[in-house]
């Protein structure tokens, strides 16, 4: 399978499990802290539905031929996340279902120009190309971040495959040393949480800089 059609599948297999793990989310449920400083499990997926969004956005320009920026800015990113996060329970997980729907029909033909395109997100150009794999990352790390019962130690074994490779490459600029961080024997799925600043690190591991996705 091709790293594109790899990660689109990745995209569609996380989400329906993310909606799967919804059913049944009370009001209750929703008003509850997260594991991200300072938001609910309501802003987590306010965030996750204003994703799609934009990720869409910047799709719908690149098959046009132009590039847009995912949000308007970073105060308008908040906003929006602000303004959606207290809604009842059934609205949001409504929320998350449509702009996923409408993302994945979104994504351009195999082949199609599009492909080629780029949009610009808060931190520079994004490919389009690398919008399937972010989009999956944002599905598996947010899932996990709303504190229910999925936790980093769930992250399926795809996901952790593609995306622990991609985390150790960038070490060498976090570690004290400048050397690149190894897996060694210590579990995949724990080091790639710390290395996503989701976990403590794993004995005798070193302190590290901020991860920059």
């Amino acid at each position: 399978m091709a790293p594109l059609d790899e990660h689109l599948t990745g995209v569609r297999d996380a989400t329906a499990a993310l909606l799967d793990s919804l059913a049944g989310l009370t009001d209750a449920d929703a008003r509850e802290p997260s594991l991200l400083p300072g938001w609910t499990v309501g802003h987590v997926l306010t965030h996750i539905a204003r994703n799609a969004d934009g990720v869409r956005g910047m799709i719908e320009a690149a098959t046009r031929g132009d590039v847009v920026p995912m949000y308007p800015s970073v105060e308008a990113r908040q906003e929006g996340i602000e303004t959606g996060a207290d809604r009842p329970a059934a609205d949001l997980v409504a929320d998350v279902r449509a702009t996923a729907e409408g993302l994945d029909a979104s994504w351009p033909a195999g082949g199609a120009p599009a492909w080629q395109g780029n949009g610009v997100t808060l931190a520079g150009l994004l490919p389009v190309a690398e919008m399937p794999f972010r989009r999956w990352r944002e599905i598996e790390v947010h899932r996990a971040d709303l504190g229910l019962a999925f936790t980093w130690a769930d992250w399926s074994a795809a996901y952790v495959e593609r995306e622990l490779p991609v985390a150790l490459a960038g070490t060498p600029e976090r570690t004290p040393d400048g050397r690149p961080v190894q897996v060694g024997g210590d579990d995949p799925r724990h080091v790639l949480a710390w290395l996503l600043g989701r976990a403590d690190a794993p004995a005798g591991r070193p302190d590290l800089g901020p991860w920059t996705p």
